[in-house]
C-alpha cells in the first residue's frame, strides 16, 4: 500500500468516527432506552454499506478507502461487545443476548441488502 492510500484511510477513519459518534449519541438519547440503539443503528448502517459497496462492484483502493477506512471506523465492534457486557453485568440478560443476536442476524441481513441492492444498480 502506499503512503497515500495509508493517509486517505487514516482521514476516512477519522471522519468515520466523528460521524458514529455524533449519529450515535443523536439516536441513543431519542431512544432513551437502557438498549443501545445508537449502536445497534450505526452498525446495521455500516453493514449495509458495505454490503452496497461491495454490490455496484467497488474493488481495490476505492474498497480499501471507503470499508477500512470510512466505514471500519463509522461500525463499532468493541462498542457493541462493551455495551453487550455491561447489559449482562447489571442483570440485564435479556437484552444483552438480544444485543448480540439482534446484531448477528440484522447485520448479515443488511450486508446482503445492500449486496443485493447493489448488484441492481
Amino acid at each position: 500500500m502506499s503512503v497515500s492510500l495509508y493517509l486517505g484511510i487514516a482521514l476516512l477513519g477519522g471522519f468515520g468516527a466523528a460521524i458514529r459518534v455524533l449519529l450515535e449519541a443523536k439516536l441513543s438519547s431519542a431512544a432513551g432506552a437502557a438498549f443501545p440503539v445508537g449502536t445497534l443503528v450505526v452498525n446495521l448502517l455500516g453493514a449495509l454499506l458495505l454490503g452496497l459497496l461491495v454490490g455496484v462492484g467497488i474493488s481495490g483502493d476505492l474498497l480499501l478507502l471507503l470499508s477500512l477506512g470510512l466505514l471500519g471506523s463509522f461500525t463499532t465492534f468493541s462498542t457493541w461487545v462493551l455495551q453487550s457486557y455491561s447489559l449482562a453485568g447489571q442483570g440485564m440478560n435479556r437484552l444483552a443476548v438480544l444485543n448480540i443476536g439482534l446484531s448477528l442476524v440484522a447485520g448479515l441481513l443488511a450486508v446482503w441488502l445492500g449486496d443485493s441492492l447493489g448488484r441492481l444498480i
